[in-house]
């Protein structure tokens, strides 16, 4: 059984590892699919999901910048309609600490920065403050640049040491050892090679001082090992999810989620 402390509860899953559904509050996001707000949000509850995860600004490779008062107007409204129905966890993926206070406030319960707490370093003192868990990721530079540059001499030994030093920052913020997840950011200025290497070693990371998040659902790495596109990688990512899992992965951040919980189980 798996266990997650949460603000003010605990919640579990008898699976091998916790899912989480997508919810792109963004008229851009990769997988059209995975748009559509609230609607989106109580299909994937109907699905099994153990967590919703939502996001206002796209931080897909080649992304732009979205404003705090545009990603709060695009999640917030999403929230307090999730919450009128469902007491579901709810991450949101953020970097900005304005825009996480305004979803607590509405009834979310994580925090998952794909900037690991640098973009508004505000943000841990926040979440350490409400008891937030956090996800912290690994990315190089931007979204709208982050592409350019995915070379390491040993990424696992480099993505490994940037999370536990973003770790200590967290805990040193007050952030508690126990709410802290890594996510190694699979696609996130990375070559095929490396994210390959990244999913056979996930459940090292950090030494296995941290649960592990892996977000690898219809990702470009799968659609090269595949030879598939967006729309078709579903398969893959159910491939890649078992094996994640298999290696240590603690929750798998995912589109479908009836089909990933059919693999699990």
């Amino acid at each position: 059984m798996k266990n997650l402390n949460l603000a003010s509860r605990k919640i579990s899953t008898d699976f091998p590892a916790f899912v989480m559904g997508i919810v792109n509050c963004t008229p851009d996001s990769f997988f059209s699919a995975s748009r559509g707000g609230a609607e989106r949000a109580f299909e994937l509850i109907e699905e099994g999901a153990d967590i919703l995860d939502l996001g206002g600004e796209s931080t897909r490779p080649g992304s732009d910048y979205v404003s705090a008062e545009e990603e709060i107007k695009r999640i917030v409204p999403v929230i307090e309609e999730i919450r009128r129905k469902s007491d579901i966890p709810i991450s949101v993926d953020t970097r900005k600490k304005i825009v996480m206070q305004a979803a607590f406030d509405s009834g979310a319960d994580i925090l998952n920065d794909i900037s690991a707490l640098e973009d508004d370093p505000e943000l841990a003192f926040f979440a350490a403050e409400k008891k937030i868990p956090v996800v912290l990721m690994h990315k190089r530079g931007i979204p709208s640049t982050m592409q350019a540059d995915t070379e390491y001499k040993n990424i696992f030994n480099e993505v490994s040491s940037y999370l536990e030093q973003r770790a200590e920052f967290a805990i040193k913020s007050g952030i508690e050892k126990e709410k802290i997840i890594v996510d190694p950011g699979i696609g996130f200025g990375k070559n095929l090679e490396g994210n390959l290497n990244l999913i056979s070693n996930c459940g090292s990371l950090c030494g296995g001082k941290f649960p592990v998040l892996m977000a690898l659902s219809r990702k470009s790495c799968i659609g090269q090992v595949t030879g598939r596109e967006v729309q078709e990688r579903l398969y893959g990512t159910l491939a890649a999810d078992l094996i994640s899992v298999l290696k240590g992965a603690f929750m798998v951040r995912v589109h479908d989620v009836a089909p990933c919980k059919d693999t699990l189980a």
